[in-house]
């Protein structure tokens, strides 16, 4: 039976939309797979973890009848990419094996029934939903969620917390090191909520979400959150723990104040951490009057040295810090100029953007 008659990117875009979260080796051989559903010319593509669902719609898709298979995700899309633009591909499903058919190549791959693929079902009893544009919310995971823990202990901190609070919407990601904080305003008036996405839920969605005014739904359940755009719907299920108390974390009030140009700031960092500790990657920060210094040395006594005008007349500081750190942060924010503020050499420094109090970076100091 030719399950489906389509063109190649008909069904490789779709397919490389769900297939970023399928494991390469799983302990259980389905969830390797992608399941295909086929009702009428309309295609379902749907792919999960068992902790991430990811599932998206195209049509346009020919065939003999109806039906549905698991296959495996990355083999189909490995033959599909490789396979010339405008090919035609049908495949065929016949005794427990799917034939992928494009141009004179042949492929033949296994399968597992559909019956058998695991679904994430959100628990529609208690939820609630509002909507931000895509843009918007992808801007607010670029602003954080390089701030995320990777494989921390605290496995609440390998994950971004996203909170609802009347009429904004919040996102803080910290490894214990540095916190990044940032928030946007939201049209629906919210109760107030805290939710802790998985890191791979965060990334996923920085993949798969564009830079357009185009609607994002998000509806939270219990212990689940739904984000559906475009064609794709993603379920997710969220991280059961307590995030620490991030307005303790930011500092309150500091007295230096130093502002700069991102840009040269960014610069002068890049050029002094080709010279740092590789392990360690620790930069000194020597603040004067309308002077920042950045000194840099690694264990084969090599050492960098960059000097920058910056608008600054508080104390005299030499305070040391991870260069990687401060690199994220200016990386990840898209101003002209940021301020930088500190107390003393001991305490944490923020990063703020002038004008603006929806982005907060702490970062701790460290010994040089």
């Amino acid at each position: 039976m030719v399950l489906i008659k389509t063109q190649r990117d008909t069904l490789l875009a779709p397919l490389q939309s769900v297939s970023g979260i399928v494991e390469r080796r799983h302990t259980l051989p389905i969830l390797s797979n992608v399941l295909l559903e086929k009702q009428g010319d309309r295609l379902t593509l749907l792919a999960t973890d068992i902790e991430i669902q990811i599932t998206t719609t195209t049509t346009g898709a020919g065939g003999d009848g109806d039906g549905a298979v698991t296959v495996a995700a990355r083999k189909l899309q490995e033959i599909l990419r490789s396979l010339p633009d405008s090919t035609e591909v049908s495949l065929i499903l016949e005794d427990k094996r799917l034939q992928v058919r494009g141009g004179k190549s042949r492929f033949s791959l296994q399968t597992l029934p559909a019956d058998d693929f695991p679904r994430m079902v959100l628990n529609e009893g208690e939820t609630r939903q509002f909507e931000i544009s895509q843009k918007a919310f992808r801007h607010l995971l670029a602003k954080t969620q390089y701030s995320m823990a990777a494989q921390d202990v605290r496995y609440y901190l390998n994950g971004l917390l996203l909170m609802v609070d009347g009429k904004e919407l919040r996102a803080v990601a910290t490894d214990g090191h540095r916190l990044a904080f940032a928030s946007v305003e939201i049209e629906a008036d919210m109760v107030r909520q805290e939710m802790i996405l998985p890191r791979k839920t965060v990334l996923e969605l920085n993949r798969l979400l564009v830079d357009t005014d185009d609607v994002l739904h998000i509806t939270l359940a219990p212990n689940q959150v739904r984000f559906a755009f475009g064609s794709v719907v993603l379920v997710s299920k969220l991280i059961d723990g307590k995030f620490p108390d991030y307005e303790r974390v930011i500092p309150a009030s500091l007295r230096n104040h130093m502002t700069v140009g991102r840009q040269t700031l960014m610069q002068a960092m890049q050029r002094a951490a080709i010279l740092t500790n590789e392990k360690f990657r620790g930069v000194r920060v020597v603040l004067s009057e309308n002077s920042l210094k950045l000194i840099a040395a690694n264990a084969e006594q090599e050492e960098a040295q960059e000097e920058i005008e910056v608008q600054y007349t508080g104390d005299a500081i030499d305070v040391g810090f991870n260069v990687g750190y401060l690199l994220d942060v200016l990386n990840n924010v898209q101003s002209e100029e940021i301020q930088w503020s500190f107390n003393d050499a001991n305490s944490s420094a923020l990063v703020t953007v002038p004008g603006n109090d929806r982005f907060k970076y702490v970062v701790m100091p460290m010994r040089i």
